[in-house]
Parts: structure tokens; C-alpha cells; sequence
């Protein structure tokens, strides 16, 4: 049984030589693949990498993305040139422990999951990541019907269907735990430990956590235009109200001035919900634009494997 690990490399030219060379000892050269991505590195990676399949030919992929596209779209990269029936995706910073891989994917196999997803006693991550990680799965049962007490780790296993049906999705901004959760139910858990990462710090700041969540919501849920159909009932009902209101109260008190100050706050406060809406209907439009503009997921520069050893 082939056994295919999804690793993406972003700044990792530190530590993916030894996880790449841990791995082969804990699963042996026979049957496995090691998928590299570099993610548009501005270290040394990509020499690290080549260097690699120099070294182990028979095992390791390597693709070279022509720019930094993000965890996401190089994790749909490495899918793409996986072959395995099974296929782990992990991270480049030993933060998973190489050891558990073959726990992992025991469990995949004996209790027959589409997907088994990994969940920690502690993390050992930034206090901002870990609130980012709990906002993310909050707002992943609230807009895609995630099971509940289900964590949405990087770390996972996937069996052959699911890594078929993950590959079918060909927009330009990917979220794997949406394709995941809009195929299959069918999915395991299992505890494991969370080490310090080596070598650097994470990849993920505030700007890319949010642009992570837009993805959640914006690609994969479209709850966010039912809230804005209900928000757009409720403000109409506010406004009709008030103006009964407005009405009733100018034919008790004909002598009575209008508050100007009601007025202004009445007008921002609509017009405020009004471009909220517009903004989030233009987000939609602007991803359907550049979804039919064929915007690449990822773009790989050269690709190095047993089959295609020249690049």
C-alpha cells in the first residue's frame, strides 16, 4: 500500500531535510512518497529540497511553485501529484511529530475514515494562533455544519476518495476542511502530541488568518447572504416603524420639530448595513470574476520525482 506525504515548505530549509529523513526511517523507503512544496521560500528551501531528491529519488516529489499561493492552494498542489491510497498532510516545522504518522494512518485503515483528523491535550503554538485556530472552529460549525467537538487540524490523513474528490475542486482560493465537510461525514479522530516548532515562527498573521476565514466563508457557505437577506427585513421593518413613528407623532404634535440628530444617525446607520451588504455581494461577484478568469490555485515552476527526474 502506497503511503504519500503532503508536505508544504515555506522558509523550512532548516527542518525539512530532517522530518524528510525521520519519516523514511519510521516508514521505511518502500511504498512511500514524500511530496515537497515550496511555497515560494525565501530561504534556502529549494536547494534543500533538490538536494533531497537527489539523495532519495524513489520517495520524493518535489514542486517548485512559481510564487508564494499559501498553505492551502500548495496542500492542493501536493494532492494533485500524490498517488498514494492513503495521504498524510503535515507541516515542515516538526510541530507534528514524524511519530505519529504511523498511528495516523493506522487508524485511517483499521477504522476505514475517508479522513481522520488529528486534536491535541496542548498546543504549543502563540497565544494569537490558538485563538485564531478557536475562532476558525467556531465559525466552521456555524457556516459549514462542522460536527461538533470536531477540530479542524493541518495534521491529517486522507484515504484515496477523498483525495479524489478534493482535487476535483479547481477554484483559485481552496479551504481543504470545506471540501472536506462538503463530501463526507465519514470522519475519525485521534489524539496526538504538539511539539514546539524548531526552527522560525508561523507563517500565519493577521492578515492571512482573515483572508483564511473570507475563504471559509465567502467560497464554501453562502449563510452570510441569508444573514444580509434577514438584516435587510429587519432594518426595513425598523425604518417602516420608525416612520409610523415619525407620523403619528407629527399629527399628535403638529408644532413639534424634527429631530436632526435622530435623522443623521438614522441615515448613517442604514447606509452603514447597506455597504456592508454591497461589500460582501461585490466579494462574491469579484471571486465568481476571477474564478472565470481562470485564476490559477497554483502555478508549478519545475517538478522533480522518479518519473520526471529533469525537471
Amino acid at each position: 500500500m502506497l503511503i504519500s506525504i503532503v508536505i508544504p515548505v515555506y522558509n523550512g530549509a532548516k527542518t525539512v531535510q530532517p522530518l524528510a529523513r525521520r519519516l523514511v526511517e519510521l516508514l521505511g523507503p518502500q511504498d512511500l512518497q514524500i511530496v515537497l512544496i515550496n511555497d515560494g521560500s525565501q530561504d534556502d528551501s529549494d536547494a534543500v529540497c533538490r538536494e533531497l531528491h537527489r539523495e532519495l529519488p524513489a520517495v520524493i516529489t518535489y514542486l517548485n511553485l512559481a510564487r508564494n499561493f499559501g498553505e492551502h492552494n500548495a496542500v492542493m498542489a501536493g494532492l494533485n501529484h500524490a498517488r498514494g491510497q492513503y495521504v498524510v498532510i503535515m507541516d515542515d516545522d516538526f510541530q507534528n511529530p514524524p511519530e505519529e504518522v504511523p498511528g495516523l494512518i493506522r487508524q485511517a485503515v483499521e477504522g476505514d475514515f475517508d479522513v481522520v483528523y488529528t486534536y491535541y491535550a496542548e498546543k504549543k503554538h502563540h497565544w494569537f494562533r490558538n485563538l485564531g485556530s478557536r475562532f476558525n472552529n467556531f465559525f466552521a460549525h456555524f457556516m459549514l455544519n462542522k460536527p461538533l467537538g470536531l477540530y479542524l487540524s493541518s495534521f491529517k490523513c486522507l484515504n484515496r476518495f477523498m483525495v479524489n474528490e478534493i482535487i476535483k475542486y479547481k477554484g483559485y482560493c481552496p479551504y481543504i476542511d470545506g471540501l472536506v465537510l462538503r463530501t463526507t461525514r465519514n470522519i475519525g479522530q485521534m489524539l496526538v502530541r504538539h511539539d514546539q516548532r524548531r526552527e522560525g515562527r508561523s507563517g500565519y498573521n493577521l492578515r492571512k488568518m482573515v483572508g483564511l476565514y473570507f475563504n471559509m466563508l465567502v467560497n464554501f457557505s453562502v449563510i452570510p447572504l441569508r444573514i444580509s437577506f434577514v438584516l435587510g427585513i429587519i432594518f426595513s421593518l425598523m425604518g417602516l416603524l420608525g416612520s409610523l413613528a415619525v407620523i403619528v407623532n407629527k399629527l399628535v404634535h403638529p408644532n413639534e420639530e424634527l429631530g436632526w440628530s435622530s435623522l443623521i444617525a438614522s441615515v448613517l446607520t442604514f447606509s452603514g448595513v447597506q455597504l456592508l451588504i454591497l461589500g460582501l455581494v461585490g466579494e462574491y461577484v469579484g471571486r465568481l470574476l476571477l474564478n472565470a478568469n481562470n485564476s490559477p490555485q497554483f502555478v508549478v515552476r519545475d517538478k522533480r520525482d522518479r518519473k520526471d527526474d529533469h525537471g
